[in-house]
């Protein structure tokens, strides 16, 4: 079982991510003991979005086109309205999400990120959740949708919004202390 002091874990994100959604597990799994890195599409610092305005601004430690999977356990992937639907039309990012899921890897997304799980291809016959409005969206890309705190595949977690916070970590953490993941991309 890896310690969670070892273990090195990506955020994936853009301008518009939702602020409590990348700063709570940022900040959670650091403070766990996590060496915790921000991939952004072009490497340079992104605004947040909070409460219905932007937000603060976290610099970034590398370019998303920059990211080594095996570097990492694992990916978290906040979100807003702005900042999954643009990276879901970033072909980089996308693979990028790929990449975590085939290399066995933990993948977690919050409220409006699984649409880069969708876009990514990676949702048909899993247990998913997310935020009520892109539901229909999981739905119609093959997964098995829950209205529940945290969801979990097989290494691969959703959770539906900021309030889920708390137990998303929890459940990054345990699957961090678990390992990797054996699976297909696309759940069999």
């Amino acid at each position: 079982m890896p310690a969670v002091e070892n273990a090195k874990i990506l955020i994936m994100a853009t301008n518009g991510f939702e602020q409590s959604e990348l700063m709570g597990p940022k900040q959670q799994l650091g403070d766990a003991g996590a060496t915790v890195h921000v991939a952004t599409p072009d490497g340079e610092a992104i605004t947040g979005w909070d409460g219905g305005d932007w937000g603060d601004t976290i610099e970034a430690d590398l370019k998303i086109s920059d990211v080594t999977v095996d570097d990492y356990i694992a990916l978290v992937l906040p979100g807003g309205q702005i900042n999954p639907d643009i990276l879901r039309t970033d072909d980089t990012a996308v693979q990028v999400v790929r990449d975590f899921v085939a290399g066995n890897k933990i993948v977690a997304a919050i409220c409006h990120a699984p649409w880069l799980l969708i876009e990514a291809g990676v949702v048909e016959g899993r247990e998913m959740t997310a935020y009520p409005s892109i539901r229909t969206d999981l739905r119609n890309a093959g997964a098995n949708v829950v209205d529940k705190q945290v969801a979990i595949s097989n290494g691969i977690i959703t959770s539906r919004n900021p309030d889920d916070i708390d137990a998303f970590v929890a459940k990054i953490l345990e699957e961090v202390k678990e390992g990797e993941h054996q699976r297909n991309v696309a759940a069999q």
